[in-house]
């Protein structure tokens, strides 16, 4: 049984890891690093699809802005809520953040965005489904891309 005190100060020992190292540039750099070549292939292809029309919609300065701002809450969520003893790598909480763009851009010019909602459940299901997989950071960035979203649409 773990005392409910000492459970919260070991979801907060990730966290607590990077305040005492310093070495909060693991926020970002994670995304450069994969569980192996497959891993690797899934996020550079969804990357493609989904960030080039992103790109085109937005320009390259506030993909980028939406980009690392999805890393960056899918990264501080998943260290915030990490199980220990754990490790996180790839780039999936920025690619869900930009799943979240596009949802907000559906909706926003009036399109059918019920596939767009599937495909995101798929994606949350297969985390749970498989195993080993943050969805913690999944959804952190997927609420990220949202709120960037938001607010690039209101600056405008």
């Amino acid at each position: 049984m773990i005392i409910p005190s000492l459970q919260y100060n070991l979801y907060l020992r990730e966290f607590s890891y990077l305040q005492a190292t310093n070495e909060w540039y693991r926020i970002f750099t994670v995304a450069l690093t994969h569980g192996g070549l497959m891993h690797l292939g899934l996020n550079m292809y969804t990357l493609m699809v989904l960030g080039n029309p992103i790109e085109a919609a937005f320009g390259k300065n506030k993909f980028v802005a939406l980009f690392l701002l999805s890393l960056l809450t899918g990264s501080l969520a998943s260290a915030y809520f990490a199980q220990i003893p754990s490790a996180s790598v790839g780039a999936s909480g920025a690619i869900f953040g930009l799943f979240g763009a596009i949802a907000i851009v559906g909706k926003r010019i009036g399109s059918d965005v019920r596939s767009t909602y599937v495909i995101i459940g798929i994606n949350f299901a297969i985390g749970f489904a498989v195993g080993g997989i943050d969805w913690h950071a999944h959804l952190g960035g997927l609420l990220g891309g949202m709120l960037a979203t938001q607010l690039l649409l209101t600056k405008r």
